[in-house]
C-alpha cells in the first residue's frame, strides 16, 4: 500500500512534527514512531485529492491515535516498577533553537493532566493550532476545549522552570556533577546541589534502580557516597554530554556496566532535580547513536 508521489512528499514534510506531537502525548519516542507509522497507513487509504489541509488531517489522525494509545499506556504505568520517566530524547549539540518549550520537567507535569487536557494544551499552546480545529479533533465544543487548555496551562505554569540555563553553564554543571558523584567528592557534590534536590531513577524493573524519589541534599550525598565505597574498583565512564528535552546532562556507562542518561534541572546555579534513566527499553535510540547496547 503506497501513496501517490505527492502524498509521500506531503507526509514526509509533516513527519517530524507528527512524531514530536505523538512523543509529547505519550512520553515514548518508539511509541510515537509506531503511531506515525499507523497514521501513514491511514493516509495511504484516503483519497488525498479530497484532503484540503493535509497538516490538519494528519495532526487530527495522530492525536486521536495517541489518545487511544494513552489509555493503555496509563494502565501500564499503574503497575510500572519504580519511578516512570519519559523516554530521554537527546537534542543535537548545535541546536540552540528548540522546537518547543517543553522540558523533561514539564513532560512530567503533563502526566498529571487528563488525556484531553494534555491534547488541548499541546495542540494549542505548543503546536499553535486554532481552537476550532482542535475542537474538531477532540470532538468537543470550542468553549470546552478552551477550558481544557486553561486548566492544563495552570498545571504546566506551576511546574515551569524559573531559571533558563545556557549550554555552557549546563554542560559545566553536568560534568561537575558526574565527576563529584562518581569519585566520592562529597564536598564538591554538596556545593552544586540545592538543599531540596530531588533525584528520580527509572529502571523499569529491568535493571537495578532505586524505586522511590530521593529527596534532600544529605540523602542524595549519602547515596552517592555509599555507591562510591561499594564500587570504588569499578569506576563509571563518562561517554558524552547530552541535552535531554531541554535539560543538560550526559550519557554514561555506570559501575554495574549499565548504560544510563542523567538529566539535571538547574536553578540559580544549583541542581534542583536529577533524572536518571536506566531502563534499557528507553535507551535504544541513544545507545544506537553511541554504538552501544543499553542492556549490556
Amino acid at each position: 500500500m503506497t501513496a501517490p508521489d505527492g502524498g509521500v512528499h506531503s507526509f514526509e514534510t509533516h513527519r517530524p512534527r507528527l512524531v514530536r506531537l505523538a512523543y509529547r502525548m505519550l512520553g515514548s519516542w518508539s511509541d510515537a514512531e509506531d503511531i506515525v507509522q499507523d497514521a501513514w497507513l491511514r493516509w495511504c487509504r484516503v483519497d488525498q485529492a479530497t484532503v484540503l489541509e493535509p497538516a490538519a488531517f494528519l495532526s487530527r489522525t495522530v492525536t486521536r491515535l495517541a489518545l487511544d494509545a494513552l489509555k493503555s499506556a496509563r494502565a501500564r504505568r499503574e503497575t510500572y516498577v519504580g519511578s516512570w520517566l519519559p523516554e530521554p530524547i537527546a537534542e543535537p549539540e548545535d541546536d540552540e533553537i528548540r522546537f518547543d518549550e517543553l522540558t523533561l520537567t514539564l513532560m512530567l507535569a503533563l502526566e498529571r493532566l487528563s488525556p484531553l487536557e494534555r491534547a488541548a494544551f499541546l495542540l494549542h499552546d505548543v503546536f499553535g493550532e486554532p481552537l476550532d480545529e482542535i475542537a474538531g479533533t477532540l470532538e468537543r465544543d470550542p468553549a470546552a476545549v478552551r477550558q481544557l487548555a486553561v486548566r492544563a496551562r495552570k498545571h504546566v505554569r506551576e511546574a515551569r522552570p524559573r531559571y533558563k540555563v545556557g549550554r555552557e553553564e549546563g554542560d559545566h554543571l553536568a560534568q561537575a556533577f558526574f565527576t563529584a558523584s562518581s569519585t566520592g567528592d562529597m564536598a564538591g557534590l554538596r556545593a552544586i546541589l540545592a538543599n531540596d534536590v530531588v533525584m528520580r531513577a527509572d529502571g523499569g524493573g529491568k535493571v537495578l534502580a532505586f524505586l522511590n524519589p530521593i529527596i534532600g541534599i544529605e540523602r542524595v550525598a549519602r547515596l552517592f557516597a555509599g555507591l562510591h565505597r561499594k564500587l570504588t574498583a569499578r569506576p563509571a565512564a563518562f561517554i558524552r554530554p547530552l541535552w535531554i528535552d531541554g535539560l543538560p546532562g550526559y550519557l554514561s556507562r555506570e559501575r554495574d556496566d549499565v548504560l544510563q542518561t542523567t538529566a539535571l534541572e538547574i536553578e540559580s546555579g544549583r541542581i534542583t532535580a536529577i533524572y536518571i534513566t536506566r531502563n534499557p527499553d528507553k535507551l535504544r535510540h541513544i545507545a544506537e547513536a553511541a554504538g552501544g547496547d543499553p542492556a549490556r
